[in-house]
């Protein structure tokens, strides 16, 4: 098996699941910590799902997108209050770091395994963190497979900063689960769907 290699760079070529799109439902959990008067920000729009979920739930949503050349690196709208997105994973810690120099709130859905790595501790040890661990995982939209047959292939949480308040959370996600996974019901010993 070769290593994983960062492919970051100064141009952005959108690799393997970086162009996913999120489903609203995954909104559900964090939206209750966002107050209805805070415009927020989703700068990987993409599709626009979760830009119109943001909007569905009341708030004011502005949106960017790398694939329409807004670089996140670069720009930001001139007035929002908090960021909410699904970065495109290949250049997450890259990402994270922009969303610390902004300074505003913050909550990014990013692989689970990602907080391990010692570029997001790095960040993590000197700025900050919140995280809502999620209960479900995410079925994303994947690229060129659509919403079929695409399943969630690893977990994912919230990633926040002066957003959530806890440092550790747990989110219920309200979705469909699929068949043959594991059911874990608090007060039940686990089950087989």
């Amino acid at each position: 098996m070769k290593p994983k290699k960062s492919r970051a760079a100064n141009q952005y070529t959108p690799q393997g699941h970086d162009l996913c799109q999120t489903p609203a439902y995954a909104l559900d959990p964090l939206l209750p910590y966002i107050a209805k008067d805070k415009t927020i920000w989703e700068p990987a729009a993409g599709e626009g799902l979760l830009a119109g979920a943001i909007e569905s739930a009341g708030h004011s949503v502005v949106t960017s997108e790398l694939q329409r050349g807004q670089n996140f690196f670069q720009y930001q709208p001139p007035q929002w209050d908090v960021l909410v997105t699904n970065p495109p994973y290949t250049i997450k810690f890259k990402w994270m770091a922009r969303c610390y120099e902004l300074g505003k709130p913050f909550a990014l859905l990013i692989p689970g395994d990602a907080i391990l790595a010692a570029s997001a501790q790095i960040l993590m040890q000197r700025y900050g963190y919140e995280i809502m661990l999620l209960d479900k995982r995410v079925d994303f939209k994947m690229p060129e497979k659509g919403w079929e047959g695409s399943g969630a292939q690893f977990s994912v949480i919230w990633f926040c900063w002066k957003l959530l308040p806890e440092q550790v959370m747990f989110g219920k996600l309200v979705n469909k689960p699929r068949k043959g996974r594991v059911k874990v019901h608090p007060d039940q010993p686990m089950l087989w769907a």
